[in-house]
């Protein structure tokens, strides 16, 4: 069994092509959005924590990507936005070839970051 990644690169560098160059444009776009969050490893995935602990994250499975906002209402209050895409509660998944768009992504980071600022 491979050791468990501890940073965001070591991550990334197990994932198969495909899917790190859909994850890398997305960390890419959270960084920017996020410049004060740090970069950690949390329940295996990379993350940011921002002031109130982990706020979004980021994953690979056989087909898909997926990107977790951690919190159930920011998908649904985006879900007309998302309806393109598989979501669960907190996730949203995507397929490698067909990454989020930036400017979503960024209004989802900033509903995130309202919502965690509120707790």
């Amino acid at each position: 069994m491979a050791a468990k990644p501890k940073t965001h690169a070591e991550y990334l560098a197990s994932v198969p092509p495909e899917q790190r160059a859909a994850l890398e444009a997305l960390r890419k776009t959270l960084r920017a959005a996020l410049p004060k969050a740090e970069e950690v490893i949390s329940y295996g995935i990379p993350a940011f924590r921002h002031s109130n602990g982990a706020l979004i994250g980021f994953g690979s499975a056989t087909k898909h990507c997926s990107f977790f906002l951690f919190d159930g209402s920011t998908v649904e209050a985006h879900k007309t936005e998302l309806k393109a895409y598989k979501t669960s509660k907190g996730a949203i998944q995507f397929a490698p070839d067909k990454p989020l768009p930036a400017a979503l992504v960024r209004k989802l980071v900033k509903a995130r970051v309202a919502a965690n600022d509120k707790d």
